[in-house]
């Protein structure tokens, strides 16, 4: 049974290729957004055929600065995906106006360059391959705000049977209840992963800001950096 389309187009303007509005439960991009020289169009086109609820799972490499123009356009380093890296505070900024309002690190691992030509060049910046996981939803918080969540996973995830990891610092053990943000509620009752999960509380009463930690799972396993934070 065919269930496999290939299309071939620019991922800045997904609708010249039948990409409708609305149109993807999840788009997946691995190490390619930074080749793209507009990058907010990339996101913006992502946003636009997502789902509501819809997911954009993306892995690409990431710099710890602004990089010089002379660095950025080098045709060797761009080649490498590294000129074309972006500082990862404008990635999120980029991200957030495109309407992805909470970026969620799933991993973040360094990239180490063993080309002394290349080291030269790149001086004293570092750089990083970073997984985010961006999702479509309406009325999320500018930050962790805490209305007295909880969730419980109940397993079914494929691979995750016993423990389910959203980001770096929100893991969810079967059975086991955990206070979570309004945030992550949302992200885990508004999309693909509501059938595994049971949410209680509503957005009735407010308690302040949350100080979203890891969650109790995630303390006591090892995932990514593990040192991510909401928003």
């Amino acid at each position: 049974r065919k269930n496999t389309h290939f299309h071939q187009g620019f991922m800045e303007d997904l609708g010249s290729i039948g990409l409708a509005e609305g149109s993807a439960d999840v788009i997946v991009s691995n190490c390619v957004v930074n080749l793209s020289p507009r990058k907010d169009l990339v996101l913006a086109e992502a946003f636009r055929v997502l789902k509501p609820g819809g997911e954009l799972y993306i892995s690409d490499v990431f710099v710890d600065r602004r990089l010089p123009e002379s660095v950025a356009t080098d045709p060797v380093l761009y080649a490498e995906c590294l000129g074309g890296a972006l500082y990862q505070a404008d990635f999120v900024g980029l991200a957030k106006r495109a309407g992805f309002t909470d970026p969620r690190v799933m991993s973040t691992s360094p990239v180490t360059i063993q080309n002394n030509e290349i080291a030269q060049k790149v001086g004293t910046a570092r750089f990083s391959s970073v997984t985010y996981r961006l999702f479509k939803l309406q009325g999320l918080d500018d930050q962790c705000e805490d209305y007295g969540q909880v969730a419980t996973y109940r397993g079914g995830v494929e691979g995750s049977e016993r423990l389910f990891w959203l980001d770096d610092h929100h893991a969810f053990e079967r059975d086991r209840p955990e206070r979570i943000c309004a945030n992550t509620a949302a992200m885990l009752s508004g999309t693909r992963f509501s059938r595994w999960f049971e949410v209680r509380g509503e957005k009735q009463t407010h308690y302040g800001l949350y100080p979203c930690g890891p969650t109790m799972a995630a303390a006591g396993n090892a995932q990514g950096s593990g040192g991510g934070a909401c928003c």
